[in-house]
This record gives C-alpha cells, structure tokens and sequence, in this order.
C-alpha cells in the first residue's frame, strides 16, 4: 500500500512562533512508503517539551510546529513491507520516530543514542528532508521500527505517558539494576516522571521515599501512589532523620543543591539525573569518599519500550491521568509550567480534533 503524503488533509494544532499559542492548522504527511505505518491518532500525552519547542526555548525551533510525542492509536494504512503490524492494531509512537538504523546503538536497540542522532517525533528532519509534526494531530506516519504494540487490555487513554514519562524512568531503573525486591528508592520531584518512578519502585518490591518541597504532596505520595515515606526536601530535620538508600532517581528540572542528596546515598548508592537542571554541582568528595554514581539517562531504546509496556499491561501499572480536548491544549502548558497537573494531561484526539 501507499500513501500520496501530497494533501493537507491531516488536521493539527500547531505554534506559529515563539510564543507558543496553539491554533488548528491544516498540512501534509510524508509519503508511507514500504515499511511505513499510517496510523489514526485517537489519545496524545501532553509533555513539558512541548513547552520547550513551541517556544522556542532551545532557539532553533521550526514553525508551524506541531508537538506530542506520546502518541497512541490504531493502524489505518501500513506499507507493503510491514510484518509487525496490521490494519486494525493498537499502536504507540515515542518521542522519535527514526534513526540512521545502522550504528552501534542502533543495532544494539539503543536507537535513541543513535550516533548521527534520533528523529525526533516533531521538529526533526526525516530521512526524506521533511519536517516532523507531532500527535496534536488527526494521523501520523512512522517507520514500523519506531512503533510499539498496546496490550488489548491497556486502556489507550492511559498510555500516552509511557511513551516518553515512563520510559524515561524504567530505562535507567532497569540498566542500574533497580529492580532489586526489598532495596530503597528515593525519588525527588513528583510530577509526571517521579509518579511513574514511584510506581515502578513499588512493582519492583522497593521501599520508596518520596522528595518534595510541598507538603501538599504527602497525602498522595503514600495513599494514591504507595510510597512509604514522604520527606520536606526543604526541611533540614527530616533530611538528617533520614536512613541511607540504595538508589535515587532524580526528576527534578528545577536547581537544587546535590551534596544533601548525595549523602543519603549508601556506599555503592546510585544517583541518576532524569531532570535538566541549569546546572548539577556536588563536591568530588560526594563521590571519591563512599564509591557513589552519578549517572545521566534519557528515554529508551525500541526494545525497552516494549518491555516496559508489556510490563505495565502485566502489572497493572497506569499512569494517572487528566483527559483533555485539543481546545485546553495552550491551557494545559500554561498550567504544565505552574507544575498544575497530577500528574499528566492526555489529549483526547478523537473525540475532540474536528
């Protein structure tokens, strides 16, 4: 099969400059070709980098800019060369959508340090020369590759944030071995990323504490998501009343001192920064004095993705959401910035994008 990816005939919502206001916005896809997949977006999470490039915040963004790359929805169309997908499929489509596919990391399915870099879902440029437009919009284009399978037992409205919060987090849980029945977790920051780290560490058989500067956060971090111990990061008493930990999973973007953190950790202990922070600074002593790790990761390769949703659908693992129409869309990032949201806006395409 194949598409003529000529007609502006998929339906979007797009920034026209910096400042990142939204409005519909009609334009074209990039041809199928043989192992492509058309895929109709029914659900789109709705991620703080989509702040960042819509407002050009990085200084190199590409208008009209389409964001989402937490895309989920059903097969409509695949080329002829597609053996993992039909007609009918529940499908994902993470934060890029393709890569050189022949380098070290990509034959080891770590595409997303592919060493001529990963497409990007949106603001890329694909192998044809196209730009990438994201899932705040009616159907998208992907290389078979760069698509995941949604168990039928997984809602497609609770999907989205695996895609990019979820993998986010399970990828370095799993490379450092954080799946260890009865080891301690500390995750600092609750928002998207932390509420899935929270809970990953509990099906992993962790004991989880949760760091926040807000009290208003105890009462959900240990009723709604289980953690058993909720820390003031800004209260100097509970910080020192705390005993050592075998891992921490760092979420924060905000800047925040990394000594106290770094402390907490037990010899051996292993810090990772999923946050951007301005700047990371901790003395060497930190580490040099009881053998500790500081270490950096982003999202996941295709074949983490998969088994990290498989391992949601199997362990009743689901993101909490709010569902959305595309018009609260600028809404939404207005209040994705005041970090007003518990803990992920999805936007419901389907049944909102006409």
């Amino acid at each position: 099969m194949s598409s003529e990816g000529v007609k502006e005939d998929c339906l979007g919502w797009a920034a026209r400059d910096p400042t990142g206001l939204l409005s519909p916005y009609k334009f074209s896809r990039r041809t199928m070709g043989s192992d492509g997949i058309s895929i109709r977006i029914t659900h789109c999470g709705v991620c703080y980098a989509d702040v960042v490039w819509t407002r050009n915040e990085h200084g190199n963004s590409k208008y009209p800019l389409v964001p989402g790359h937490e895309i989920v929805g059903i097969v409509k169309e695949i080329g002829c060369s597609v053996q993992c997908f039909k007609v009918g499929d529940r499908i994902g489509v993470g934060t890029y959508v393709n890569s050189c596919r022949e380098c070290k990391y990509c034959n080891d399915s770590l595409e997303n340090y592919c060493e001529k870099g990963p497409v990007f879902t949106y603001d890329g440029i694909d192998a044809d020369g196209t730009v990438t437009k994201g899932g705040y919009s009616s159907y998208i284009v992907v290389h078979e590759r760069f698509c995941f399978r949604i168990p039928e037992n997984y809602l497609l409205a609770l999907a989205p944030p695996l895609l990019c919060a979820g993998i986010t987090v399970y990828t370095p849980m799993m490379r450092h071995k954080m799946n260890q029945p009865g080891k301690s977790l500390g995750v600092i920051g609750l928002g998207g990323l932390g509420h899935m780290a929270v809970k990953f560490g509990k099906a992993f058989g962790l004991k989880v504490t949760v760091f926040s500067t807000s009290i208003s956060k105890k009462e959900e971090a240990l009723s709604l998501l289980g953690a058993d111990h909720f820390v003031v990061s800004s209260d100097q008493e509970q910080m020192k009343a705390m005993k050592s930990l075998d891992f921490i999973i760092d979420t924060a973007s905000g800047d925040h001192p990394f000594d106290h953190y770094m402390s907490l950790l037990k010899t051996g202990g292993i810090l990772v920064l999923v946050g951007y922070p301005s700047e990371v600074k901790f003395s060497p002593a930190s580490l040099n004095l009881s053998m500790k790790t500081v270490s950096g990761s982003k999202t996941g390769g295709t074949k983490d993705i998969q088994k990290m949703i498989d391992f949601c659908a199997a362990q009743k693992i689901y993101p909490k959401i709010k569902l959305i129409p595309i018009d609260y869309a600028n809404e939404a990032l207005e209040r994705l910035i005041k970090r007003d949201v518990k803990y992920r806006f999805v936007i419901d395409i389907e049944n909102s994008l006409k």
